[in-house]
Protein backbone atom coordinates (compact mmCIF):
# COMPACT_ATOMS: atom_id res chain seq x y z
CA UNK A 1 0.00 0.00 0.00
CA UNK A 2 1.23 3.50 -0.83
CA UNK A 3 0.97 6.71 1.16
CA UNK A 4 -1.56 9.42 0.20
CA UNK A 5 -0.38 11.94 -2.35
CA UNK A 6 -2.32 15.11 -1.78
CA UNK A 7 -5.38 17.09 -2.78
CA UNK A 8 -8.88 15.70 -2.54
CA UNK A 9 -11.75 15.59 -5.01
CA UNK A 10 -14.43 18.33 -4.90
CA UNK A 11 -17.58 17.29 -3.10
CA UNK A 12 -21.22 17.87 -3.90
CA UNK A 13 -22.86 18.32 -0.53
CA UNK A 14 -26.32 17.74 -1.99
CA UNK A 15 -25.55 14.12 -2.84
CA UNK A 16 -26.21 11.21 -0.52
CA UNK A 17 -23.30 9.29 0.90
CA UNK A 18 -23.21 5.54 1.34
CA UNK A 19 -20.92 2.54 1.34
CA UNK A 20 -18.97 1.55 -1.72
CA UNK A 21 -19.96 -1.82 -3.11
CA UNK A 22 -17.39 -4.38 -4.35
CA UNK A 23 -17.18 -2.99 -7.88
CA UNK A 24 -13.75 -1.40 -7.64
CA UNK A 25 -13.72 2.40 -8.10
CA UNK A 26 -16.50 2.50 -10.71
CA UNK A 27 -19.35 2.84 -8.23
CA UNK A 28 -17.66 5.83 -6.59
CA UNK A 29 -17.48 7.69 -9.88
CA UNK A 30 -21.10 6.90 -10.68
CA UNK A 31 -22.36 7.88 -7.24
CA UNK A 32 -20.74 11.29 -7.22
CA UNK A 33 -20.96 12.10 -10.93
CA UNK A 34 -17.21 11.87 -11.36
CA UNK A 35 -16.29 11.63 -15.06
CA UNK A 36 -15.30 8.02 -15.90
CA UNK A 37 -11.97 9.18 -17.31
CA UNK A 38 -11.02 10.92 -14.04
CA UNK A 39 -8.05 9.29 -12.37
CA UNK A 40 -8.83 8.72 -8.69
CA UNK A 41 -7.58 6.66 -5.81
CA UNK A 42 -9.08 5.66 -2.47
CA UNK A 43 -7.70 6.09 1.03
CA UNK A 44 -8.73 4.03 4.02
CA UNK A 45 -9.42 5.56 7.44
CA UNK A 46 -5.71 5.67 8.27
CA UNK A 47 -4.96 7.77 5.20
CA UNK A 48 -3.27 4.89 3.35
CA UNK A 49 -3.97 4.40 -0.34
CA UNK A 50 -5.68 1.14 -1.26
CA UNK A 51 -4.88 -0.35 -4.68
CA UNK A 52 -7.88 -0.80 -6.93
CA UNK A 53 -7.12 -4.51 -7.37
CA UNK A 54 -7.47 -5.28 -3.66
CA UNK A 55 -10.07 -2.68 -2.76
CA UNK A 56 -13.04 -5.03 -3.11
CA UNK A 57 -11.43 -7.65 -0.90
CA UNK A 58 -10.69 -5.13 1.85
CA UNK A 59 -14.20 -3.74 1.63
CA UNK A 60 -15.71 -7.17 2.20
CA UNK A 61 -13.41 -7.85 5.16
CA UNK A 62 -13.82 -4.43 6.82
CA UNK A 63 -17.21 -2.94 6.13
CA UNK A 64 -16.93 -0.12 8.69
CA UNK A 65 -13.96 1.69 7.17
CA UNK A 66 -14.27 5.41 6.38
CA UNK A 67 -13.14 5.81 2.75
CA UNK A 68 -11.81 8.95 1.05
CA UNK A 69 -11.72 9.52 -2.73
CA UNK A 70 -8.83 11.61 -4.06
CA UNK A 71 -8.44 13.27 -7.46
CA UNK A 72 -4.94 12.44 -8.71
CA UNK A 73 -4.78 15.29 -11.22
CA UNK A 74 -5.27 17.96 -8.58
CA UNK A 75 -2.35 16.79 -6.46
CA UNK A 76 0.27 18.96 -8.13
CA UNK A 77 -1.90 22.03 -7.73
CA UNK A 78 -2.75 21.58 -4.09
CA UNK A 79 -2.35 24.84 -2.17
CA UNK A 80 -0.07 25.32 0.78
CA UNK A 81 -2.15 25.42 3.93
CA UNK A 82 -1.64 27.67 6.91
CA UNK A 83 -3.00 27.49 10.43
CA UNK A 84 -5.87 29.88 10.85
CA UNK A 85 -6.77 29.24 14.43
CA UNK A 86 -5.51 28.37 17.85
CA UNK A 87 -8.01 25.57 18.40
CA UNK A 88 -8.90 24.20 14.98
CA UNK A 89 -6.47 24.06 12.08
CA UNK A 90 -8.20 25.33 8.95
CA UNK A 91 -6.99 26.45 5.55
CA UNK A 92 -6.97 30.20 5.04
CA UNK A 93 -6.56 29.70 1.30
CA UNK A 94 -9.65 29.59 -0.88
CA UNK A 95 -10.05 26.11 -2.31
CA UNK A 96 -12.82 23.91 -3.64
CA UNK A 97 -11.03 20.76 -2.56
CA UNK A 98 -12.73 18.30 -0.25
CA UNK A 99 -13.17 14.57 0.29
CA UNK A 100 -15.95 12.06 -0.23
CA UNK A 101 -16.38 10.13 2.98
CA UNK A 102 -18.10 6.78 2.85
CA UNK A 103 -19.00 4.28 5.54
CA UNK A 104 -22.14 2.53 6.85
CA UNK A 105 -22.43 5.27 9.47
CA UNK A 106 -22.01 8.05 6.94
CA UNK A 107 -25.67 7.97 5.97
CA UNK A 108 -25.95 10.44 8.83
CA UNK A 109 -23.10 12.64 7.59
CA UNK A 110 -25.26 15.19 5.78
CA UNK A 111 -27.50 15.62 8.81
CA UNK A 112 -24.54 16.07 11.16
CA UNK A 113 -22.94 18.59 8.82
CA UNK A 114 -26.20 20.50 8.52
CA UNK A 115 -26.67 20.67 12.29
CA UNK A 116 -23.08 21.77 12.83
CA UNK A 117 -23.42 24.38 10.08
CA UNK A 118 -26.57 25.82 11.65
CA UNK A 119 -24.89 25.87 15.07
CA UNK A 120 -22.00 28.00 13.82
CA UNK A 121 -24.32 30.21 11.77
CA UNK A 122 -26.49 30.94 14.83
CA UNK A 123 -23.41 31.83 16.86
CA UNK A 124 -22.22 34.31 14.23
CA UNK A 125 -25.66 35.84 13.87
CA UNK A 126 -25.83 36.49 17.61
CA UNK A 127 -22.30 37.75 18.26
CA UNK A 128 -20.77 41.17 17.42
CA UNK A 129 -18.86 40.98 14.16
CA UNK A 130 -20.44 37.70 13.13
CA UNK A 131 -22.95 39.14 10.67
CA UNK A 132 -20.15 41.07 8.95
CA UNK A 133 -18.19 37.84 8.46
CA UNK A 134 -21.23 36.09 6.98
CA UNK A 135 -22.04 38.99 4.66
CA UNK A 136 -18.47 39.36 3.40
CA UNK A 137 -18.14 35.66 2.68
CA UNK A 138 -21.50 35.62 0.88
CA UNK A 139 -20.21 38.36 -1.43
CA UNK A 140 -16.70 37.03 -2.14
CA UNK A 141 -16.72 33.32 -1.33
CA UNK A 142 -13.33 33.85 0.30
CA UNK A 143 -12.02 34.68 3.74
CA UNK A 144 -8.91 36.68 4.55
CA UNK A 145 -6.63 35.74 7.42
CA UNK A 146 -7.95 38.50 9.72
CA UNK A 147 -11.58 37.53 9.12
CA UNK A 148 -10.65 33.88 9.64
CA UNK A 149 -9.08 34.67 13.01
CA UNK A 150 -12.12 36.72 14.02
CA UNK A 151 -14.41 33.88 12.98
CA UNK A 152 -12.58 31.29 15.01
CA UNK A 153 -12.25 33.62 17.99
CA UNK A 154 -16.02 34.07 18.08
CA UNK A 155 -16.80 30.38 17.70
CA UNK A 156 -14.13 29.18 20.13
CA UNK A 157 -15.19 31.75 22.74
CA UNK A 158 -18.73 30.44 22.50
CA UNK A 159 -17.53 26.85 22.77
CA UNK A 160 -15.38 27.65 25.82
CA UNK A 161 -18.25 29.54 27.43
CA UNK A 162 -20.55 26.55 26.97
CA UNK A 163 -18.18 23.64 27.66
CA UNK A 164 -15.30 25.17 29.61
CA UNK A 165 -11.64 25.45 28.66
CA UNK A 166 -11.33 21.75 27.84
CA UNK A 167 -14.36 20.93 25.67
CA UNK A 168 -15.02 17.26 24.83
CA UNK A 169 -13.34 16.17 21.61
CA UNK A 170 -16.69 15.49 19.93
CA UNK A 171 -17.75 19.08 20.61
CA UNK A 172 -14.53 20.44 19.14
CA UNK A 173 -15.17 18.28 16.09
CA UNK A 174 -18.75 19.53 15.81
CA UNK A 175 -17.72 23.19 15.84
CA UNK A 176 -14.90 22.52 13.37
CA UNK A 177 -17.29 20.68 11.04
CA UNK A 178 -19.72 23.57 11.29
CA UNK A 179 -17.04 26.08 10.27
CA UNK A 180 -15.84 24.19 7.21
CA UNK A 181 -19.41 23.36 6.15
CA UNK A 182 -20.56 26.97 6.45
CA UNK A 183 -17.34 28.28 4.85
CA UNK A 184 -16.16 25.67 2.30
CA UNK A 185 -13.11 27.72 1.28
CA UNK A 186 -11.62 27.00 4.72
CA UNK A 187 -11.62 23.25 4.21
CA UNK A 188 -8.26 21.59 4.55
CA UNK A 189 -7.65 19.41 1.45
CA UNK A 190 -5.13 17.34 3.37
CA UNK A 191 -7.71 16.20 5.91
CA UNK A 192 -10.44 13.67 5.25
CA UNK A 193 -12.82 15.63 7.48
CA UNK A 194 -12.02 19.00 5.95
CA UNK A 195 -10.37 20.15 9.20
CA UNK A 196 -7.64 18.93 11.49
CA UNK A 197 -8.41 18.05 15.05
CA UNK A 198 -6.33 19.94 17.55
CA UNK A 199 -4.19 17.09 18.86
CA UNK A 200 -4.28 13.35 18.58
CA UNK A 201 -3.95 12.06 22.13
CA UNK A 202 -2.36 8.76 23.05
CA UNK A 203 -3.89 6.40 25.58
CA UNK A 204 -3.05 3.13 27.28
CA UNK A 205 0.05 1.31 26.03
CA UNK A 206 0.72 3.90 23.34
CA UNK A 207 0.78 6.66 25.94
CA UNK A 208 3.11 4.66 28.18
CA UNK A 209 5.43 3.98 25.24
CA UNK A 210 5.53 7.69 24.41
CA UNK A 211 6.36 8.60 28.02
CA UNK A 212 9.15 6.02 28.02
CA UNK A 213 10.50 7.42 24.76
CA UNK A 214 10.43 10.96 26.16
CA UNK A 215 12.73 9.96 28.99
CA UNK A 216 15.47 8.92 26.58
CA UNK A 217 15.05 10.75 23.29
CA UNK A 218 17.39 13.56 22.27
CA UNK A 219 15.40 14.35 19.14
CA UNK A 220 13.78 17.76 19.58
CA UNK A 221 11.04 17.18 16.99
CA UNK A 222 10.08 13.86 18.58
CA UNK A 223 10.04 15.49 22.00
CA UNK A 224 7.54 18.18 20.99
CA UNK A 225 5.37 15.66 19.12
CA UNK A 226 5.19 13.16 21.98
CA UNK A 227 4.62 15.92 24.51
CA UNK A 228 1.66 17.10 22.44
CA UNK A 229 0.29 13.57 22.17
CA UNK A 230 0.55 13.00 25.95
CA UNK A 231 -0.92 16.38 26.90
CA UNK A 232 -4.25 15.07 28.22
CA UNK A 233 -2.53 12.38 30.28
CA UNK A 234 -0.25 15.04 31.75
CA UNK A 235 -3.20 17.25 32.64
CA UNK A 236 -4.86 14.39 34.50
CA UNK A 237 -1.61 13.83 36.37
CA UNK A 238 -1.25 17.52 37.23
CA UNK A 239 -4.77 17.78 38.63
CA UNK A 240 -4.50 14.59 40.68
CA UNK A 241 -3.52 15.72 44.22
CA UNK A 242 -1.73 12.42 44.83
CA UNK A 243 0.36 12.51 41.65
CA UNK A 244 0.82 16.17 40.75
CA UNK A 245 4.22 16.38 42.42
CA UNK A 246 5.57 13.67 40.07
CA UNK A 247 4.96 15.49 36.80
CA UNK A 248 8.56 16.63 36.29
CA UNK A 249 9.77 13.13 37.07
CA UNK A 250 7.37 11.56 34.59
CA UNK A 251 8.08 14.29 31.99
CA UNK A 252 11.70 15.31 32.57
CA UNK A 253 12.04 17.00 29.18
CA UNK A 254 10.60 20.14 30.79
CA UNK A 255 13.98 20.43 32.51
CA UNK A 256 16.12 20.53 29.38
CA UNK A 257 13.88 21.43 26.41
CA UNK A 258 12.92 25.05 25.84
CA UNK A 259 9.40 25.80 24.67
CA UNK A 260 7.44 22.96 26.24
CA UNK A 261 5.73 25.21 28.79
CA UNK A 262 4.60 27.50 25.96
CA UNK A 263 3.36 24.52 23.92
CA UNK A 264 1.25 23.16 26.79
CA UNK A 265 -0.26 26.58 27.44
CA UNK A 266 -1.09 26.85 23.73
CA UNK A 267 -2.87 23.51 23.97
CA UNK A 268 -4.82 24.73 26.98
CA UNK A 269 -5.90 28.12 25.68
CA UNK A 270 -4.86 28.41 22.04
CA UNK A 271 -2.22 30.45 20.26
CA UNK A 272 -4.29 33.64 20.18
CA UNK A 273 -4.63 33.79 23.96
CA UNK A 274 -1.02 32.69 24.36
CA UNK A 275 0.27 35.68 22.40
CA UNK A 276 -1.63 38.35 24.34
CA UNK A 277 1.15 39.62 26.62
CA UNK A 278 3.72 40.00 23.86
CA UNK A 279 1.14 41.77 21.71
CA UNK A 280 -0.25 44.13 24.36
CA UNK A 281 2.67 45.06 26.57
CA UNK A 282 4.15 47.85 24.45
CA UNK A 283 0.80 49.62 24.65
CA UNK A 284 0.24 48.95 28.36
CA UNK A 285 3.77 49.68 29.53
CA UNK A 286 3.47 53.45 29.19
CA UNK A 287 0.24 53.48 31.20
CA UNK A 288 1.82 51.37 33.95
CA UNK A 289 4.79 53.75 34.21
CA UNK A 290 2.59 56.85 34.35
CA UNK A 291 0.33 55.39 37.05
CA UNK A 292 3.35 54.28 39.08
CA UNK A 293 4.56 57.89 39.16
CA UNK A 294 1.46 58.79 41.20
CA UNK A 295 2.35 56.35 43.99
CA UNK A 296 4.12 57.32 47.21
CA UNK A 297 7.79 57.34 46.35
CA UNK A 298 10.35 54.90 47.73
CA UNK A 299 13.97 54.44 46.59
CA UNK A 300 13.24 51.11 44.88
CA UNK A 301 10.08 52.41 43.22
CA UNK A 302 11.98 55.42 41.88
CA UNK A 303 14.73 53.15 40.61
CA UNK A 304 12.21 50.89 38.83
CA UNK A 305 10.50 53.86 37.19
CA UNK A 306 13.84 55.17 35.95
CA UNK A 307 14.75 51.73 34.62
CA UNK A 308 11.36 51.38 32.93
CA UNK A 309 11.95 54.73 31.23
CA UNK A 310 15.54 53.71 30.45
CA UNK A 311 16.90 56.68 32.35
CA UNK A 312 19.29 54.81 34.64
CA UNK A 313 23.01 55.38 34.72
CA UNK A 314 25.12 52.36 33.75
CA UNK A 315 27.52 53.34 36.55
CA UNK A 316 24.87 52.91 39.24
CA UNK A 317 26.06 50.76 42.11
CA UNK A 318 23.07 48.45 41.58
CA UNK A 319 22.20 48.51 37.84
CA UNK A 320 18.49 48.30 37.21
CA UNK A 321 16.49 45.79 35.21
CA UNK A 322 15.77 46.39 31.56
CA UNK A 323 12.72 48.47 30.63
CA UNK A 324 10.27 45.57 30.24
CA UNK A 325 11.18 43.81 33.48
CA UNK A 326 11.19 47.07 35.44
CA UNK A 327 7.75 48.04 34.14
CA UNK A 328 6.38 44.56 34.89
CA UNK A 329 7.66 44.87 38.45
CA UNK A 330 5.86 48.19 38.75
CA UNK A 331 2.65 46.15 38.61
CA UNK A 332 3.56 44.76 42.02
CA UNK A 333 3.51 48.31 43.39
CA UNK A 334 0.28 49.16 41.61
CA UNK A 335 -1.32 45.88 42.80
CA UNK A 336 0.48 45.26 46.10
CA UNK A 337 0.25 42.31 48.51
CA UNK A 338 -2.92 42.21 50.64
CA UNK A 339 -2.74 44.04 53.98
CA UNK A 340 -1.26 41.90 56.73
CA UNK A 341 -4.43 42.31 58.79
CA UNK A 342 -6.51 40.58 56.12
CA UNK A 343 -7.58 37.04 57.00
CA UNK A 344 -5.04 34.51 55.75
CA UNK A 345 -2.69 37.21 54.43
CA UNK A 346 1.04 36.79 54.92
CA UNK A 347 3.07 39.71 56.22
CA UNK A 348 5.23 40.81 53.33
CA UNK A 349 6.30 44.17 51.98
CA UNK A 350 5.97 45.23 48.36
CA UNK A 351 9.75 45.28 48.09
CA UNK A 352 9.87 41.65 49.24
CA UNK A 353 7.04 40.74 46.85
CA UNK A 354 9.12 42.02 43.91
CA UNK A 355 11.71 39.40 44.86
CA UNK A 356 9.02 36.73 44.44
CA UNK A 357 8.74 37.58 40.75
CA UNK A 358 12.40 37.55 39.69
CA UNK A 359 15.81 36.92 41.21
CA UNK A 360 19.12 37.95 39.70
CA UNK A 361 21.88 35.35 39.62
CA UNK A 362 25.47 36.21 38.75
CA UNK A 363 26.49 34.02 35.83
CA UNK A 364 29.78 32.98 37.46
CA UNK A 365 28.04 31.36 40.42
CA UNK A 366 26.51 27.91 40.78
CA UNK A 367 22.78 27.49 40.18
CA UNK A 368 22.46 24.92 42.97
CA UNK A 369 21.30 27.48 45.51
CA UNK A 370 18.07 27.80 43.49
CA UNK A 371 17.47 24.06 43.17
CA UNK A 372 16.98 21.08 45.46
CA UNK A 373 14.29 19.79 47.82
CA UNK A 374 14.49 22.79 50.15
CA UNK A 375 13.41 25.19 47.40
CA UNK A 376 9.74 24.14 47.18
CA UNK A 377 7.76 27.34 46.64
CA UNK A 378 5.76 29.21 44.02
CA UNK A 379 7.49 29.70 40.67
CA UNK A 380 9.70 32.70 39.97
CA UNK A 381 12.10 33.85 37.27
CA UNK A 382 15.79 33.21 37.74
CA UNK A 383 17.67 35.71 35.57
CA UNK A 384 21.29 34.68 34.96
CA UNK A 385 23.73 37.24 33.64
CA UNK A 386 26.51 39.71 34.34
CA UNK A 387 24.13 42.47 35.51
CA UNK A 388 20.36 42.83 35.82
CA UNK A 389 20.31 44.64 32.51
CA UNK A 390 22.51 42.09 30.75
CA UNK A 391 20.87 38.69 31.16
CA UNK A 392 21.88 35.81 28.90
CA UNK A 393 19.61 33.06 30.27
CA UNK A 394 16.24 32.89 32.01
CA UNK A 395 14.85 29.96 34.01
CA UNK A 396 11.57 29.27 35.79
CA UNK A 397 12.42 28.08 39.29
CA UNK A 398 9.72 25.60 40.29
CA UNK A 399 9.60 23.04 43.09
CA UNK A 400 13.37 23.00 43.40
CA UNK A 401 13.88 22.51 39.66
CA UNK A 402 14.96 24.95 36.96
CA UNK A 403 13.08 24.99 33.66
CA UNK A 404 14.92 26.81 30.85
CA UNK A 405 12.89 29.56 29.20
CA UNK A 406 12.37 29.58 25.47
CA UNK A 407 12.57 33.36 25.11
CA UNK A 408 15.67 35.46 25.56
CA UNK A 409 13.87 38.62 26.67
CA UNK A 410 12.58 39.52 30.12
CA UNK A 411 9.07 39.93 28.71
CA UNK A 412 9.14 36.41 27.25
CA UNK A 413 10.44 35.06 30.56
CA UNK A 414 7.55 36.67 32.46
CA UNK A 415 5.17 35.29 29.83
CA UNK A 416 6.45 31.78 30.60
CA UNK A 417 6.33 32.41 34.35
CA UNK A 418 2.65 33.25 34.15
CA UNK A 419 1.94 30.28 31.89
CA UNK A 420 3.74 27.87 34.21
CA UNK A 421 0.98 28.37 36.79
CA UNK A 422 -1.59 26.93 34.38
CA UNK A 423 0.64 24.33 32.77
CA UNK A 424 1.51 22.83 36.17
CA UNK A 425 -1.73 23.69 37.98
CA UNK A 426 -0.12 25.95 40.57
CA UNK A 427 -1.90 28.72 42.47
CA UNK A 428 -0.55 32.25 42.45
CA UNK A 429 1.84 33.37 45.14
CA UNK A 430 -0.46 35.01 47.70
CA UNK A 431 1.65 38.16 47.76
CA UNK A 432 1.34 38.46 43.96
CA UNK A 433 -2.30 37.46 43.60
CA UNK A 434 -3.44 40.97 42.65
CA UNK A 435 -0.77 41.34 39.98
CA UNK A 436 -1.30 37.88 38.46
CA UNK A 437 -5.08 38.26 38.46
CA UNK A 438 -4.71 41.55 36.57
CA UNK A 439 -2.43 39.87 34.03
CA UNK A 440 -4.80 36.91 33.76
CA UNK A 441 -7.98 38.88 33.15
CA UNK A 442 -6.85 42.14 31.56
CA UNK A 443 -4.02 40.90 29.36
CA UNK A 444 -4.74 37.23 28.60
CA UNK A 445 -8.54 37.59 28.93
CA UNK A 446 -8.76 34.31 30.84
CA UNK A 447 -11.87 33.76 32.99
CA UNK A 448 -12.87 37.42 32.90
CA UNK A 449 -15.50 37.90 35.59
CA UNK A 450 -14.35 34.72 37.34
CA UNK A 451 -10.94 35.81 38.57
CA UNK A 452 -11.23 33.59 41.63
CA UNK A 453 -10.85 30.60 39.31
CA UNK A 454 -7.06 30.59 39.44
CA UNK A 455 -4.98 27.41 39.33
CA UNK A 456 -5.08 24.96 42.24
CA UNK A 457 -3.19 25.40 45.48
CA UNK A 458 0.42 24.27 45.38
CA UNK A 459 1.10 21.20 47.53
Amino acid sequence: MKQPRGDQFPTDASKDVDILTPRSYVIAKEKFSIPPETNIYVLDDSGTEVDEEVFSDILEEKSDILWTIVNVLSVSDSPVQSSCTDTLSLSSHSSDSDAFVMSPKSLQTDDSSSQAKELVKRILEQKPGGEKILAKYAMTGEMKDRACRDLVSIVVAEMFDKYGRAPPMEKRAQYALGIVTLFPSLKDPYSKKGYREKVQQLEGDQCREAISLLKHTTDNEQTFLKMRETFQHRQKLIHDPEQCSTVLTVFPRFLDTKGLVVQDFDLLFGAETSSKLLEKWDFLKGKVIEQAKDLSKTPLLDHLIQSAEENTDEDDEVPGWDSDMASLLLLVYLLPPPPSGKKGAVKISTREAVDHVVKFHKSCRSLQEHSGPNQRRQPYILAVGTTRKHIHEYYIALDGDLLPCKGKSSLSAFDELFKAHYVFGISYDQALNGMYTFVQTTIYNIDVGHSHETPREHP
